[in-house]
């Protein structure tokens, strides 16, 4: 079809503080990593995201959410997909000091499809 972009499905397991900080946004964007925080990993599949934000937010912020967002597939290309850990716990490396120009091939909303407490 034309002027349809192709775009990849990516899921991001996050705390309640970064999620607020997405709804601020609209929906539309990912807010800027923390100084501690020089990647920001984006996963290739539901079943890792889900494992992180069950198992670790939780833990950690006393809630997980699972978000899926769509990315323009092109834009992404320049992201190796890194291994983690087992066969399926693919993730891609985005820098910090890219996060601003990768919110900006995001295509509609980040949605929530999980939420653990």
């Amino acid at each position: 079809m034309s002027g349809q972009r192709e775009t990849t499905t990516l899921w991001r397991p996050t705390g309640p503080k970064e999620l607020e900080l997405v709804r601020e946004s609209g929906w539309r964007a990912w807010p800027p990593r923390l100084p501690e925080q020089p990647i920001f990993y984006p996963v290739l599949n539901e079943e890792y995201a889900v494992k992180i934000a069950r198992d670790w937010n939780v833990k950690h912020d006393g809630a997980g959410y699972v978000t899926r967002f769509e990315v323009e597939a092109e834009f992404l290309r320049r992201y190796p997909v890194r291994q983690a850990g087992g066969e399926t716990i693919l993730e891609l490396w985005v820098p910090a000091e890219e996060l601003e120009e990768f919110n900006e091939h995001i295509v509609g909303e980040i949605e929530v499809v999980h939420e653990f407490r």
